[in-house]
């Protein structure tokens, strides 16, 4: 943790980077807390270089020894519009209130950096022992419901298990949810949950029924699909959206027009039929991978037919050769190679030689 020569009796180390030291974990993220004004404390640093500065929230950016650093001001939070961003308040309060504004108790520890003393005001560090999830009030998933995917994140990352209380109102939420909500904020968890990968986040996140914060919509578990060894096996580019993608509407998420695509066409394969692997090959050829691992919640079979073996099977003739048989360009080119094509996938070991022998049988040149 000590990776700043920074000290000061009001600047604290806060939330993971605290809580992932005491699990020996390694922490990618390293959280400063200024017991007070934070912009006014950044300026009063020898050698810092102010790089970016947010007054409303009491933030700072600075370069210092080569390294960038955020800062924030000790700040209290209020939630007037529930489920959408906190209103910032009181910015340079105790540190105590800015603790208490926090989610979960683990998240909720501070470090000085000038005595390494651990300060607890919500027994995080007996949650820690203990493995356990706690909110710190029971208004918690009501100002902000994300923070029940972060529960389950955390879950999955850490081993821990809601505490009895937080699961009891977890489920109460998820019996009533407000959806005037930041759906903005949702999808960011929503990603960084299931970009971990694990079936068993998925399988809770369905089970513990908190798919019904994007959708009142009834989903029912999916059995003997194996997401997770597929993903790992072929490594698509956008994991979260393979698992979310599934739900029955998620609409109300701000997707992009590539994620749009995937769960689209998802829907689109989920009704079709396959003739044959001629079929199977020219509909996944134009779709991206992940709709593809999608689809073997339906059909598990065809996904891996077609991820092992159709898709490497490429056609080695061109249009150059069809030009040297004097065939015109036109549409026949296309249905042409279709023709080989629908022939090399009963036989891939189909030469070039082969190829063009049966281009000239198409347009009977034999």
């Amino acid at each position: 943790m000590g990776i700043i020569n920074l000290q000061d009796k009001n600047l604290f180390y806060i939330g993971g980077v605290v809580r992932d030291e005491l699990l020996g974990k390694k922490s990618f993220d390293i959280d400063l807390t200024y017991q007070g004004n934070a912009i006014e404390f950044a300026q009063t640093i020898p050698d810092a270089e102010i790089i970016q500065v947010n007054e409303p929230f009491g933030t700072v950016r600075i370069k210092l020894e080569n390294q960038e650093i955020d800062i924030a001001s000790t700040r209290d939070e209020t939630y007037p519009q529930k489920g959408h961003l906190p209103q910032v308040e009181n910015i340079g309060c105790s540190l105590k209130k800015d603790i208490l504004r926090r989610d979960f108790t683990i998240n909720a520890l501070a470090k000085s950096t000038l005595t390494g003393e651990i300060i607890d005001y919500t027994g995080g560090l007996e949650d820690l022992k203990n493995k356990k999830l706690r909110i710190l009030h029971n208004k918690s998933f009501i100002d902000d419901p994300t923070r029940i995917v972060r529960g389950l994140k955390f879950s999955i990352r850490f081993n821990f298990e809601l505490e009895e209380n937080t699961k009891k109102l977890q489920d109460e939420y998820l019996e009533n949810v407000n959806y005037d909500m930041s759906y903005k904020r949702l999808k960011k968890e929503l990603i960084e949950t299931f970009n971990l990968n694990s079936q068993k986040a998925f399988d809770r996140f369905v089970n513990e029924k908190i798919y019904k914060l994007i959708s009142p919509k009834e989903f029912k578990p999916i059995q003997n699909n194996n997401l997770e060894k597929l993903i790992n096996k072929y490594s698509p580019k956008t994991v979260w959206i393979i698992y979310v993608g599934l739900l029955p509407d998620i609409a109300g998420l701000p997707l992009t027009k590539t994620e749009k695509k995937i769960v689209d066409d998802f829907q689109i394969l989920k009704s079709k039929n396959f003739e044959n692997d001629f079929d199977i090959y020219k509909t996944f050829q134009n779709i991206n991978l992940e709709t593809i691992i999608m689809y073997s919640v339906i059909n598990p079979d065809i996904t891996q037919k077609y991820l092992d073996h159709l898709r490497y099977i490429k056609l080695e003739i061109t249009g150059e050769d069809l030009h040297r048989l004097h065939i015109k360009p036109s549409i026949e080119y296309q249905k042409c190679f279709d023709f080989i094509l629908s022939e090399k996938i009963k036989n891939p070991e189909i030469t070039k030689s082969r190829e063009v022998l049966l281009a000239k049988k198409y347009f009977n040149l034999i």
